[in-house]
């Protein structure tokens, strides 16, 4: 009688432990950062209110005329911070994190790279793209989104087949959660025009014609195209300011970034990528050097044809043991669950200094910093203006810019209002500080509260009220 041999299990892949590294990672350091609260802040007033309101509520300065496209994405903010804080966030941010990595994983099996090779190249992709990875902003929408549609295009090239009309409403879904969506349309733009109209010139246009009009499927409809045109055409992407800065070598993210895209650049053309791949690695690059906000976008793109490159240089691989590699994952999954149940330390100001600037406003606007603005906002406070900074006048973007910069400009923000809170050490810090008829009344280890005019009460470090000479106020 024979005996069959039993079939050794199969190892564990060396791509699911790294993405169990980077997500355990994300987990134990995400932070909530700016233009994320907004959201939430917005879809608790159309929550409560069942309307879309005209312009932003939460905020003094005129913003009459805002065209509000991104609702689902605000609505599920909203509900994520209702039911969960700012936990469900960082959840969100998670999950948007696993569904990336999980996307460019499979990718890069369907390109038939090798599992040691694609590793590797996962594992620096994480790194040129942590701060897309580790901030929860807006964009976590677009960060699971994004490579959806690679992968759907990249599939598209080797087999061509109807499912390419799947672009049409995954732009519609796209368009109503996050801005990305223009980035988005122009890739897939790419692959009909140098690829697919070759072969299918009819398929290539209707499916390009239907993706422009399943940009207009929100609730502004037509004034969709104004709401884009703001988000671009905005004085901080005009300046390069905020999450708009360019690439710059005095950013450690961005030499992290340089360090690794320029590589993944080099083995990437190696490969000898598609025609339309060149065209979306040529736009992304120059996207990214004007605004690393852009950066993620590039990285991941350029992480499988790279990978390709890699895996054809030599045979090579690595087996872990099963039991070895399945206890470092569990481990792995365990650091990440820590991660989600920790309370996630505000990027700014302490509750208890929030609630201080609250009451030192007397209800008036209160004069914020980005991540600060959102925070009051959400808490039901008014603020003077904040993100979406595009919804209001250039003028009134100016003139906010240039106070967060601590530009002398920017002083006729400062002179609206009574409260401000500022991050400590920050520009408009260092500039109150010296100026007149401003005091700092409170503070924490992150945040200052200045009021103007000077004068009334001062909060110590314990936020307790205790009166002061207005001449001798803290600075």
């Amino acid at each position: 009688m024979e005996f069959q041999r039993p079939t050794p299990p199969a190892p564990v892949r060396l791509t699911v432990l790294v993405g169990c590294f980077v997500t355990a990672v994300c987990a134990l350091l995400a932070t909530v950062g700016a233009d994320a609260d907004w959201l939430a802040a917005l879809g608790r007033e159309i929550a409560h209110s069942w309307s879309i309101p005209g312009g932003v509520p939460f905020a003094a300065a005129s913003s009459a005329g805002w065209h509000n496209v991104p609702v689902l994405g605000e609505l599920i903010f909203h509900a994520l911070q209702a039911t969960f804080g700012t936990r469900g966030l960082v959840f969100a941010q998670l999950a948007a994190v696993v569904g990336c990595l999980w996307l460019l994983s499979y990718d890069l099996r369907r390109g038939g790279v090798a599992d040691s090779p694609a590793a590797l190249v996962l594992f620096l992709t994480a790194f040129a793209a942590a701060p897309a990875l580790l901030i929860v902003r807006s964009q976590l929408f677009s960060l699971a989104l994004f490579p959806l549609l690679v992968v759907l295009l990249r599939a598209e090239a080797r087999h061509p087949s109807r499912r390419v009309w799947l672009l049409v409403p995954l732009v519609a879904l796209w368009s109503n959660l996050h801005g990305g969506v223009l980035l988005g349309v122009a890739v897939a733009g790419a692959y009909l025009v140098f690829s697919r109209a070759r072969q299918e010139r009819l398929v290539a246009v209707g499916v390009l014609t239907g993706m422009v009009v399943a940009l207009f499927a929100t609730p502004a409809l037509a004034q969709t195209a104004d709401y884009y045109r703001g988000v671009i055409g905005s004085q901080a992407a005009a300046h390069g300011e905020g999450m708009w800065r360019p690439l710059s070598l005095g950013a450690p993210f961005d030499v992290v970034f340089l360090l690794v895209a320029i590589p993944l650049l080099v083995l990437g053309l190696r490969s000898k990528p598609a025609l339309w791949e060149v065209v979306v690695t040529a736009g992304l690059a120059v996207a990214a050097v004007r605004a690393s906000r852009n950066e993620v976008w590039l990285a991941l793109f350029i992480a499988v044809p790279a990978a390709r490159a890699l895996a054809g240089s030599r045979t090579w691989g690595a087996v872990v043991p099963r039991a070895a590699a399945s206890a470092l994952a569990g481990l792995l999954v365990l650091v990440a669950v820590i991660g989600l149940a920790r309370t996630p330390s505000p990027a700014g100001a302490t509750p208890r200094l929030l609630k201080a600037a609250a009451r030192s406003s007397g209800g008036a606007p209160i004069l914020a910093d980005g991540v600060d603005a959102e925070a009051l906002a959400l808490a039901g406070n008014r603020i003077l203006i904040g993100n979406p900074l595009d919804a209001f006048s250039a003028r009134e973007q100016g003139l906010y810019l240039d106070w967060l910069a601590g530009r002398p400009s920017g002083d006729v923000e400062a002179a609206r209002v009574r409260a401000i809170l500022v991050i400590a050490g920050s520009a408009p810090d260092r500039r109150l500080s010296r100026r007149s008829g401003f005091c700092a009344i409170a503070r924490d280890n992150r945040a200052v509260l200045y009021r103007h005019p000077c004068g009334g009460v001062y909060w110590s470090l314990s936020l307790r009220p205790r009166l002061v000479d207005s001449s001798k106020a803290p600075g």
